[in-house]
C-alpha cells in the first residue's frame, strides 16, 4: 500500500477524531475512573486548570493548552468560568467540542457542585457525564458561626453521602479540594468526619499540596497519610512566605522556588500507588491570568512561556523521582 498519505499531522488526526466523535450520540460513563499517573512509562499526564486561560474563547484555550504540551484542561464550570452553571446545557458541549479538536479529552472540570438537591448541580453533572468527564472539583464550604464544628461536619457528612449517590447515578467522581485559610479541610484532618460516612468512591478529597503545606508545616505527610485512602484528583502548584504589606503571607512562585518538597511528594504519591487526574495551577504572576481576568497585562507569549516552564518542571520533577 502506497504511504504518499500515510502521514497526518497531530491537528489532521485530532479533528478526524473530533468529527467521529461527534458522530456518537453521547454516552454515560465515558473512561470511567481514568487514571493519569501511567507507571509503567514514568509519564504524567498534566490538565491545566483552565482558569489561567479565561482570557481566551474555547478553541483558543483548547489549541494554546495543546501547543504548550497540556493533556487536557481542567474547564472550569462554575461562576465566572468558562462555562457558567446556567448555560452549561448549551455550552459545555462547544467547550469540549473545541478541546476534542485539539486532542484533550474531557476528563476534570472545577465546579459549585455541592447540594445534590439543587437543580443546577443535577443539570452540571449529567451534562458532564454524557460529555465524557469523570472527575469534578466541588464547591468549598465555610463553617457559620452559629454552630460548632463538630456540630457543621455531621451536617457537610450528610450532604457529602448524598450528593455521593448523585455522582454514582452519573458515573462520576467528585473531590473536595483542601484549602488555606478558614476553609473547611484547610487542615487535612478536617475532612475525615465529614468523608468517612461515605464510601469514598464517587467523593473524597482532591489533595491540595501547596495549601496542605501552607496549613501543615512540617506535618503534610501525616496528613497525607490519613487522607489518602480518599484521594481522588491532586492539584500542583507551589508557594513561599514573604511579607506583603508588612504582613508575612504565603506567596505564589514558579514550581521548584517554593517551600514544597516535590521529590519527597512525589516518592509518596508513588510509594501510595495514589494513581490520578493531576490539574496544574499556575498562580504566580501571569500578568492576570493567574487570577481568571479576561484581560491581561502582558504577551501571551510571555503567559505560554511561564505555564511552559511550570509544565516541564513538573514532568521532570516525577520522571526523576523512583
Amino acid at each position: 500500500m502506497s504511504n504518499n498519505n500515510a502521514k497526518l499531522t497531530r491537528r489532521d488526526f485530532t479533528k478526524l477524531s473530533a468529527t467521529a466523535l461527534a458522530s456518537i450520540p453521547f454516552l454515560s460513563f465515558q473512561n470511567p475512573f481514568l487514571s493519569t499517573l501511567n507507571d509503567s512509562s514514568n509519564e504524567l499526564s498534566v490538565h491545566l486548570f483552565s482558569k489561567h486561560l479565561q482570557f481566551l474563547n474555547y478553541n483558543d484555550m483548547a489549541e494554546a493548552a495543546a501547543n504548550i504540551g497540556f493533556n487536557g484542561l481542567d474547564l472550569t464550570v462554575r461562576r465566572k468560568g468558562h462555562v457558567l452553571p446556567n448555560n452549561v446545557e448549551e455550552d459545555l458541549p462547544k467547550a469540549v467540542a473545541a478541546m476534542n479538536n485539539f486532542g484533550l479529552p474531557p476528563v476534570m472540570m472545577s465546579t459549585n457542585v455541592w447540594d445534590a438537591n439543587k437543580n443546577v448541580n443535577d443539570t452540571v453533572l449529567k451534562t458532564a457525564s454524557q460529555l465524557g468527564f469523570t472527575h469534578y472539583r466541588t464547591d468549598w464550604l465555610k463553617y457559620a458561626e452559629d454552630k460548632t464544628i463538630v456540630e457543621a461536619q455531621k451536617e457537610f457528612a450528610q450532604q457529602a453521602v448524598a450528593l455521593e449517590r448523585l455522582n454514582k447515578k452519573y458515573g462520576l467522581i467528585g473531590g473536595y479540594q483542601n484549602h488555606a485559610g478558614k476553609h473547611v479541610g484547610a487542615p487535612v484532618w478536617d475532612l475525615l468526619p465529614i468523608l468517612t460516612p461515605t464510601k469514598g468512591k464517587n467523593i473524597g478529597a482532591q489533595y491540595d499540596i501547596r495549601h496542605a503545606v501552607v496549613e501543615g508545616g512540617e506535618s503534610w505527610e501525616l496528613g497525607l497519610k490519613r487522607i489518602k485512602p480518599y484521594i481522588n484528583s491532586i492539584v500542583i502548584k507551589d508557594f513561599k512566605w514573604g511579607k506583603v504589606n508588612g504582613k508575612w503571607k504565603p506567596v505564589n512562585v514558579p514550581l521548584g522556588e517554593g517551600m514544597v518538597d516535590f521529590k519527597r511528594y512525589f516518592t509518596l504519591l508513588k510509594k501510595y500507588k495514589i494513581n490520578v487526574p493531576v490539574s496544574l495551577h499556575i498562580e504566580h504572576d501571569l500578568g492576570g491570568a493567574e487570577k481568571g481576568k479576561n484581560k491581561i497585562t502582558i504577551p501571551q507569549k510571555e503567559v505560554f512561556t511561564k505555564m511552559k516552564n511550570d509544565l516541564t518542571f513538573l514532568r521532570n520533577a516525577w520522571k526523576n523521582v523512583e
